[in-house]
């Protein structure tokens, strides 16, 4: 495996991963709201982006609970 990409995961594992439904996955990753890397025509995702992802998105919402 390539240094830094210990686990790539499908949209079903993410989904799995995130308590989400696959929909909300492919969803999400179509958007661009998540970490994600289309390879020929499937989206792959690797699981440390998603854990940095979802820290930042947990670090904005205290600095906004913060503020208020």
């Amino acid at each position: 495996m390539i240094e830094g990409f210990e686990e790539i995961m499908t949209h079903q594992e993410t989904a799995k991963y995130l308590t989400i439904g696959k929909s909300l996955s492919y969803k999400m990753g179509k958007g661009r709201k998540n970490p994600a890397v289309k390879i020929a025509n499937q989206w792959r995702f690797i699981k440390e982006d998603i854990d940095r992802w979802l820290q930042e998105i947990r670090n904005k919402e205290i600095v906004s609970n913060k503020e208020k």
